[in-house]
């Protein structure tokens, strides 16, 4: 994730993939979910991204959890 963020394609990141169909792995989706919103909130909070980019940022977290995945699998 901090790879992607420094080359500035994080928002285009279409999440964590997997070709499980079982029960667990909704928990791993969910738990990458999870990672993902802590290490935005914690640069927020230590002033890495801007607080007024917070829309932006709340966008950006509901692209990588569905959208970008939609959209590129053309669901």
């Amino acid at each position: 994730l901090d790879a992607l963020a420094d080359t500035g394609h994080i928002a285009t990141f279409i999440g964590m993939l997997t070709d499980s169909r079982s029960l667990l792995s909704y928990t791993r989706h969910e738990y990458f979910r999870r990672i993902l919103c802590n290490i935005l909130g914690r640069e927020v909070e230590d002033g890495l991204l801007p607080a007024s980019e917070l829309p932006f940022i709340g966008k950006m977290v509901e692209d990588i959890s569905y959208n970008n995945a939609k959209g590129y699998f053309r669901f």
